[in-house]
């Protein structure tokens, strides 16, 4: 099955996906694959399938949309589990199988078999896999993918930011990073980046003034300028003081930016960083909230207001949770004064991770609770990025996979 599918991958764009899939997973007792990929928001998975483009649909009579929220298929793409659909039975049915390329959850599979054992749902997990390093290989070059995965139209910003930035999740047995943001379709001046170089993880967050085109080509440069920097060996200071200089040569000193950047050494914890004009990191520890990690703030970049730049430190304790965040977090407001707040991010954080909920599901509820309390609109981006250092010695996979919402276990729950 996953010889035959691999070999057909290398010159088959992402239309044929689903009827190579289906073909190649016959081979192992599967009698039906249907791939669903999840939109921006995590609220609705698609069926990827051929009929747009003048073939015969792979799945007639399927559902084409299935919400995240109060079904099956949602709980499995929520927690990350293989779950038996409420149609099986002794002789069979159908499953749910997360489809999860790295760490970043991509959708779900919808396999119907006879079989029920071991090996069976060793075989889903491992087509699962397959499937999804195909459709990341094909996405970034298919517009089709583009269509499928949005619910209405992006802005000129958001389609650059979303190209921009990393995939919202990763980890890798010492780190656990995932982020996310709204409005997903009119995101204009926020930005996040994460690299690892050895034991270096970088983590940055930006925040540009405006709402606007302007605001996302700020975004953009920052980012841009930063990855530049720290590749040719840029310290965190010299990097933020490069981002200034090259934002000065393109807009004088009309646009700037705000921004936090840090290196986590994932051997010690020992976490460096330097604060331009943005809120402060905060720590979560042990289940509680620590604290605001202190740091004199220099001035956003592109004003060059030559305040000075420090380079601050702190030391991380395993299992510690490093929170950076640009203010339409805690400033989203209902009708009248009340803002979301830092203490009910903070806490809602605190909360779902006492669920045992894997970090990107806790984003995505976080970022729906804001939205709920800003009544459907912000007026402003809303960006959060975790990072969670599971300590100096590289944390078992099954620790760092269920931190991140990989489907663990054996065998599948039911539905």
């Amino acid at each position: 099955m996953l010889a035959g599918l691999l070999s057909a991958s290398h010159l088959m764009p992402l239309e044929r996906v689903p009827a190579e899939t289906a073909a190649n997973a016959a081979e192992v007792g599967f009698t039906q694959v249907l791939i669903y990929l999840v939109d921006l928001q995590g609220d609705v998975m698609s069926l990827l399938s051929e009929e747009e483009f003048g073939s015969e649909p792979v799945a007639v009579g399927e559902e084409t949309e299935l919400k995240v929220e109060g079904t099956v298929a949602g709980r499995a793409f929520q927690y990350g589990q293989v779950l038996a659909g409420a149609d099986h039975d002794e002789g069979g049915g159908c499953w749910w199988v997360p489809l999860v390329d790295g760490t970043e959850r991509l959708g779900v599979l919808r396999i119907t078999t006879a079989l029920r054992d071991p090996r069976a749902v060793e075989d889903m997990k491992l087509l699962a896999a397959l499937v999804a390093l195909i459709i990341d290989s094909k996405r970034r070059s298919s517009d089709f993918h583009a269509r499928l995965t949005r619910t209405r139209p992006l802005n000129v910003a958001a389609e650059m930011q979303w190209h921009l930035m990393p995939p919202p999740t990763y980890a890798d047995g010492r780190v656990v990073i995932s982020a996310a943001m709204e409005p997903a379709y009119e995101i204009s001046g926020d930005a996040y980046d994460y690299a690892t170089a050895g034991h270096v993880v970088h983590l940055s967050l930006f925040d540009a003034m405006g709402h606007d085109t302007a605001a996302g080509l700020t975004a953009n440069l920052a980012t841009g300028t930063c990855r530049n920097s720290r590749r040719q060996g840029a310290g965190l200071v010299e990097t933020s003081e490069r981002i200034e200089e090259v934002l000065v040569e393109q807009y004088g000193q009309s646009r700037y930016i705000t921004g936090i950047l840090a290196d986590l050494d994932a051997r010690t914890g020992s976490l460096t960083w330097v604060n331009r004009g943005h809120h402060p990191p905060v720590i979560i520890r042990g289940g509680r909230w620590s604290t605001l990690l202190n740091c004199p703030p220099a001035h956003p970049m592109g004003t060059r207001l030559d305040l000075p730049v420090s380079l601050c430190q702190d030391q991380l304790e395993p299992g510690d949770r490093l929170v950076l965040y640009t203010d339409g977090i805690t400033e989203a407001r209902r009708a009248g004064p009340e803002e979301f707040g830092l203490g009910r991010f903070i806490d809602f954080l605190i909360r779902h991770h006492a669920d045992g909920l894997p970090v990107p599901e806790t984003l995505r509820r976080l970022i729906h609770a804001v939205l709920e309390h800003h009544e459907g609109r912000l007026q402003d981006d809303a960006t959060v990025l975790l990072c969670e250092w599971m300590g100096p010695t590289p944390h078992p996979t099954f620790r760092a996979a269920a931190l991140a919402g990989l489907p663990v276990g054996d065998l599948p729950q039911t539905g």
